[in-house]
């Protein structure tokens, strides 16, 4: 019988290629998303993470129809790019709902159903942005912050149990994420990035990365190769905080 695997967020970016690469390494993966996706081998089931108070309804019906969860890779988000004095409190809350509370108590209810079972492993995605800021995305920011802190805490409880936790923090992804919202064209495609991180090497590898990239390190902390590594995070950013 083959593991279960769940990633949210699944529909594109890095979820989609965390759910393609879990599928590879033989787990019966379900995807959950707000918007629809088609990827083979991925059951997808609409969900948005913020409903938190469905959170354990949802993971049951997963587990009645597919198995015990072994692995859950919170992938999710929906960033906005605002300057402190335009964001409004409904968008700052927005951006903590999907980032720091669903995924969260998400990790938390799939984290008491893996102790009860004595293992498991969750990742849950954060940012370089959680410990060296990016301008203009306070709310981004605030929740990768929390969203750290709140791991390494679930961290401290899960693994006396076998669950081991752990965090990715990705620099610069090709993703929709960074497509600007109005022209629709990626960061990495521009001028401020190649002059602001590649020319003068803030940016070591000298590129941005690619969602595969990032989904490969999240499927090995999720495997059972993976063994003694909880609570800690682990940067894929091409070598950007390593820069002054």
């Amino acid at each position: 019988m083959k593991k279960v695997a769940v990633v949210t967020g699944a529909a594109n970016g890095i979820g989609a290629a965390t759910a393609r690469l879990l599928v590879k390494d033989g787990y019966d993966v379900v995807g959950l998303d707000r918007e629809p996706g088609d990827i083979e081998g991925v059951t997808f089931i609409k969900f948005d993470v913020t409903n938190v108070e469905e959170h354990d309804v949802l993971l049951g019906r997963i587990e009645s129809e597919h198995g015990p969860i072994a692995a859950l890779a919170n992938v999710a988000g929906a960033y906005a790019y605002t300057t402190m004095a335009d964001m409004t409190v409904e968008e700052f809350r927005k951006q903590l709902a999907v980032f720091l509370e669903g995924a969260v108590l998400l990790s938390r209810a799939a984290g008491m159903r893996m102790m009860k079972r004595g293992g498991g492993r969750i990742v849950n995605v954060t940012s370089t942005a959680s410990t060296a800021a990016m301008p203009n995305s306070l709310a981004y920011n605030t929740a990768k912050g929390g969203l750290d802190a709140a791991s390494r805490s679930l961290a401290l409880e899960l693994a006396p149990h076998g669950v081991l936790l752990n965090l990715v923090a990705p620099g610069f992804v090709r993703t929709r994420m960074s497509n600007d919202p109005e022209s629709g064209v990626n960061e990495a495609d521009t001028d401020w990035f190649q002059t602001d991180f590649v020319d003068n090497g803030r940016l070591p590898i000298g590129r941005t990365s690619e969602p595969e990239e990032i989904a490969a390190p999240i499927a090995f902390l999720l495997s059972d190769r993976n063994t003694y590594i909880s609570g800690t995070t682990l940067m894929v950013d091409g070598g950007s905080t390593s820069s002054i």
